[in-house]
């Protein structure tokens, strides 16, 4: 199975030479810094200050898309309350590299967002069929004639209209609100994607402000964190508008009667943030853990960009930082250094040890900088696992590995899911009950279980 994805070059390399793995370490190390971040910030700030202009926000919105829907119900309570600009743009889906499973995210983003929006205090239907390709092609076209003012005004109800199924409502709003012409429709979606295109991102439901691009609902906080540090809250005595739900535990620990599976990759910043995490919720929630590692997208056949990456990792130490997380002292694990790793999995799981062993190598290549890529490195990744070194080496050159993580990767597949970190929470019966992915996705978990466990045992 190591042999079977063949390496893609260029930025999905899985065998960089020595001095790129290195220097692309240190340059992704250096950026997501919190003093670079703080710098990036601060010249931002100083542009825009000293040309007088306004705190522009640009939102990118796909119309089809379950996210975007999300985060149109947000931009008329963003201008109400923040100081700002707001540029809207139509895109559309992307369906290069930079999502090379878009059927799968798009069905994803139909069932996630009827599960986030409570969170969030949004509203999506129960949506687990494309929309019809006619509404579709009609809120694009209401949405096209929309004025800069407007836009903002009727995006969530016209996306309403459309994840209703409610043609009626959309010959209306077509009516009342205006409608572009199709060729009109088209040249206004093309501007949209090729101004995201040109600032470097891919997906929709975008935000950019100063320099950075945040998702959707999911990191609408992190902006408003950023607008309010500028002083463009106008309301900063009240709680911000869609604040990062809390992870919160059933009342009573479960008899490990649910089964909490992580698929996860030793090479996803996203994987490396949320671990530790993942495993503690699991402990403390009292479900059993059922750890389902995967090779890096790279290493199985997944397209990645430059682009991808750069907002991957950065978005990721974002992410940390707001966790409290150590991160960012990278050094990249690609290629030998996860296939060395992976060899002595299923060694560390004979021991009980599998947890420890992953836990210890995301953490020297995230958060201490190791060159797992040497002997000394990957020894240190073993012995701080609480594995005995000498006794690895009877496995080094061990396969079984390889049958493991691509039956891991078929199932996950199977799930509607092949990113990482994703899981699965199981009943007793070893029935899915939620499937979910993302290191934000915690919370969804915790609030399903606290749904199953206190349903099946009330506090009296």
């Amino acid at each position: 199975m190591a042999e079977a994805f063949k390496d893609q070059g260029g930025a999905a390399t899985m065998n960089p030479s020595r001095f790129e793995r290195w220097i692309a370490s240190k340059v992704m190390t250096r950026l997501s810094q919190t003093s670079a971040v703080k710098a990036r910030h601060a010249k931002a700030e100083r542009a825009r200050s000293k040309v007088g202009a306004t705190h522009e926000v640009h939102y990118f919105h796909q119309v089809e898309d379950g996210y975007s829907h999300l985060a149109a119900q947000l931009l008329m309570p963003l201008l109400a309350r923040y100081d700002i600009e707001l540029r809207c743009h139509l895109v559309r889906a992307d369906r290069g590299k930079n999502v090379p499973e878009s059927a799968l995210l798009a069905r994803l983003s139909r069932y996630e967002s009827h599960l986030v929006a409570p969170g969030y205090g949004l509203v999506f239907p129960d949506h687990p069929h494309e929309p019809d390709a006619h509404h579709v092609s009609l809120a694009t076209r209401i949405l096209a004639a929309q004025s800069p003012e407007t836009f903002p005004e009727i995006a969530a109800t016209v996306g309403d209209a459309l994840w209703s199924g409610d043609g009626a409502r959309l010959d209306h709003l077509a009516e009342v609100a205006g409608c572009a012409a199709i060729e009109r429709a088209e040249e206004v979606l093309e501007a949209g994607t090729q101004l995201r295109r040109e600032m470097k991102h891919y997906s929709g439901a975008m935000f950019y402000y100063g320099g950075e691009w945040y998702w959707g609902a999911d990191r609408f906080y992190l902006l408003e964190q950023r607008l309010a540090a500028l002083g463009a809250d106008r309301e900063s005595d009240r709680d911000p508008i869609a604040s990062r739900p809390a992870i919160e535990l059933p009342q009573r620990r479960d008899n490990k009667a649910f089964t909490l599976e992580f698929y996860a990759s030793l090479r996803s910043p996203y994987t490396a943030v949320v671990f530790d995490r993942a495993v503690a919720f699991a402990r403390d929630a009292g479900v059993t853990l059922a750890l389902r590692p995967v090779l890096p997208m790279v290493m199985r056949g997944v397209p990645a960009t430059r682009e991808k990456g750069m907002y991957i990792f950065m978005d990721a130490a974002r992410e940390a930082r707001s966790a409290g997380v150590a991160y960012g002292n990278f050094y990249d694990p690609i290629g030998n250094p996860v296939r060395n790793c992976y060899a002595l999995y299923p060694w560390a799981a004979s021991q009980g040890k599998e947890v420890e062993l992953l836990s210890s190598f995301l953490r020297h290549a995230f958060v201490l900088g190791v060159n797992t890529n040497t002997e000394g490195g990957l020894r240190k990744v073993v012995e701080a696992a609480g594995l005995d070194w000498i006794a690895a080496q009877a496995h080094r050159q061990d396969t079984a590995w390889e049958a493991l993580l691509e039956e891991n990767r078929l199932a996950m597949y199977r799930s509607g899911l092949w990113g990482v970190p994703s899981f699965r929470l199981l009943d007793s019966t070893g029935q899915a009950v939620l499937a979910v992915w993302g290191q934000d996705r915690l919370w969804l978990l915790a609030k399903k279980l606290c749904e199953l466990v206190n349903e099946a045992s009330p506090v009296s």
